[in-house]
């Protein structure tokens, strides 16, 4: 296992983002963004049925208590649709009392008593159907969190170089915390209004024809506003949910580095940022909210209409004759019913709209291309480490090739440094190693087994890793030293603190190896951060392996220090170092100098200083100082 892990604790997952070109590293193997990446909102909101299908296809699994639901559900809307037709029998017993002269209270007390014990079963049972929808809904995210979390670990680093911090955040908490709210304030809603609509159109129906036909004029009405309206709000709610988790990419960037941010002063840049963000998302929420708001006064109004309508026929037949004053209140009653339901859908596609954005933004993630399959071949045991690259090439972006044709060989137990300025590669070779980047030709081998063909867990857990990014979580120091092999003894952790100096600190600390340090280590200085991970590394005791300015951080007189244990560490095991100090690898079997990606020299450090070449430049411009008259002449 890499015991450098990356932000993130998840085997597969990146060490560190590459500030590489995104948008070239799309184009190569192993990495994609999905089919819906890179779409205009305008585009995107054509997707709306698309979506609101497969975020409601993710409720399969519920499928047995879906048809529970609706059918308990139809029963209770049933209950409440022949509520009115119960009440019409009262007003009509009242009428024909109060006209002959005595109401048969009896009677009128059965009806009412009637009327109210379909009420609240009714009342009752939809309060159940409610709750177990709450229940579906909740197990529905739950999945869909679980399916994000799970893509996320086989997503390829260079999917993460495209994607900001708190823009990815952005999706993953707030906008399926969006879909949870959306599902539950409209599913339950939703369905009872669905069976109002049916049971009350059916009644109406019964009750009298020409006044149903009446109202169901407005039905075609209300659909054209609706469908016109939420053609134009559905984009801008997708631009309200980019806007989001653009700000959020803002903030968590800003307060991440809110140190540098004052050390510069950029305070003010920064709040300006912030406000241009918030204005941005402010504009796209009122008019994705003003936009869909149209809809519930148009309906509103267009329902009105019906009412009147049905009140002026209604009052004509009653006064004809052909009609009794209880069938009109029970129709007007009706009327209500069925367009009170279309109202409420009508006035719930903001939410649905706002929901079907965020599952669009989520589906984005799931869609992604993920990186390539492992293969199965298996590494020798016991691992020797003989490391050999033949004829590598790779690049970020394929217009800027960056390595090409690169040959070298490792053999068991040798260290191998390399220099070079910055950008030239250096690192991108370790991270071509640990497979965090695939090659764009030739192959890496170890032991002759091209890792390739290797699963990536298990290339990685024969490979420790520091990197010069020293990253800690949230936890005790002794978590942070034990991360690099779980199920490490006391004993063990110890020794490879006392080994690598973090023994010398922590006995200095309050609550010594159970101090409980922040996931930014900001209560232990950077050379103190940066030791816990080399004892990690010691810990982790790898087959290779890897360095990457693992001193970069301690003081000079920790660096010698280190550099003893380092020797230890590195006795028997494949090592590549990394250094910008020279000082540090004079002892190294080879040393690799790059340059724009290509290995100009390499040798042991005296073969390398007597050639004098790129290696000689480079530590003459450190220890010049240092060099006899014949160097400086030189």
């Amino acid at each position: 296992m890499s015991p450098q892990a990356p932000r993130t604790p998840t085997p597969d997952a990146p060490a560190r983002a590459n500030p590489r070109s995104p948008h070239a590293a799309q184009q190569r193997r192993g990495m994609g963004h999905g089919p819906m990446q890179g779409l205009s909102s305008s585009e995107k909101a054509v997707s709306f049925g698309a979506s609101s299908r497969r975020l409601l296809g993710m409720m399969r699994p519920e499928r047995t208590l879906i048809v529970v639901v609706i059918a308990i559900s139809a029963l209770a809307t049933l209950g409440n649709a022949f509520g009115p037709a119960i009440l019409a029998q009262a007003t009509d017993l009242i009428f024909a009392g109060a006209t002959s002269g005595g109401i048969d209270f009896s009677a009128l007390g059965k009806v009412i008593l009637e009327a109210l014990a379909v009420y609240v079963v009714s009342g009752l049972v939809l309060w159940w159907a409610s709750f177990l929808i709450n229940g579906m809904v909740q197990r529905t995210v739950y999945r869909m969190r679980d399916q994000v979390a799970a893509k996320l670990h086989r997503l390829p680093i260079t999917y993460f170089d495209g994607q900001p911090r708190g823009e990815l955040l952005s999706r993953v908490t707030n906008d399926i915390d969006n879909i949870a709210q959306s599902l539950q304030q409209t599913l339950a809603q939703m369905l009872t209004n669905i069976f109002t609509v049916i049971g009350v159109l059916a009644l109406m129906l019964w009750l009298s024809p020409p006044l149903a036909l009446v109202v169901l004029i407005s039905v075609p009405l209300t659909a054209l506003v609706t469908a016109q309206v939420m053609k134009r709000s559905q984009r801008r709610f997708v631009d309200m949910w980019r806007s989001t988790g653009e700000l959020n990419g803002h903030v968590e960037e800003a307060f991440t580095g809110h140190a540098l941010v004052k050390v510069f002063g950029r305070q003010r840049e920064v709040a300006a940022g912030f406000a241009a963000k918030n204005s941005e998302m402010y504009e796209s929420s009122f008019r994705a909210q003003f936009i869909s708001g149209i809809i519930m006064p148009a309906v509103f109004f267009i329902g009105n209409l019906s009412y009147v309508a049905i009140a002026v026929i209604g009052g004509i037949w009653v006064a004809a004759g052909t009609m009794t004053l209880g069938a009109v209140q029970a129709f007007i009653q009706y009327a209500r019913m069925f367009t009170q339901p279309i109202t409420q859908l009508a006035s719930m596609t903001n939410l649905l709209q706002s929901g079907v954005a965020s599952a669009e933004r989520v589906f984005e993630v799931l869609d992604a291309t993920e990186q390539s399959v492992d293969a199965t071949a298996q590494l020798p045991e016991p691992l020797q480490g003989r490391v050999e690259f033949e004829h590598v090439a790779f690049s970020y972006d394929p217009a800027k090739p960056l390595i090409s044709d690169l040959s070298l060989v490792a053999e068991p137990g040798s260290t191998v440094a390399i220099v070079g300025p910055t950008g030239a590669g250096k690192t991108t070779l370790v991270n071509l190693l640990m497979r965090f980047y695939d090659t764009d030709a030739g192959r890496i081998t170890i032991d002759g087994v091209d890792i390739a063909d290797v699963p990536r867990r298990e290339l990685r857990e024969n490979i420790g890793m520091v990197l010069q990014d020293a990253w800690l979580f949230g936890g005790t120091i002794r978590d942070n030293i034990a991360y690099g092999r779980p199920g490490a003894t006391d004993a063990e952790i110890r020794a490879a603190a006392e080994a690598t100096f973090v023994d010398r600190f922590v006995h200095s600390l309050p609550d010594g190896y159970d101090t409980v340090i922040d996931d930014e280590g900001s209560n232990v200085s950077a050379g103190e951060k940066q030791l816990i991970t080399i004892a990690r590394a010691f810990l982790c005791d790898p087959a290779i392996l890897i360095l990457d300015e693992a001193t970069s951080s301690v003081d000079t007189r920790t660096e010698l220090l280190v550099q003893h244990a380092m020797q230890a560490l590195r006795g028997g095991r494949t090592s590549f170092v990394i250094a910008h100090r020279l000082s540090t690898i004079r002892d190294a079997d080879t040393i690799l100098v790059m340059e724009d990606g290509a290995i100009v020299e390499q040798g042991s450090h005296d073969a390398l200083l007597e050639h004098r070449g790129a290696y000689h430049r480079l530590y003459r411009s450190q220890f010049a100082g240092g060099l006899d008259d014949e160097d400086e002449a030189a």
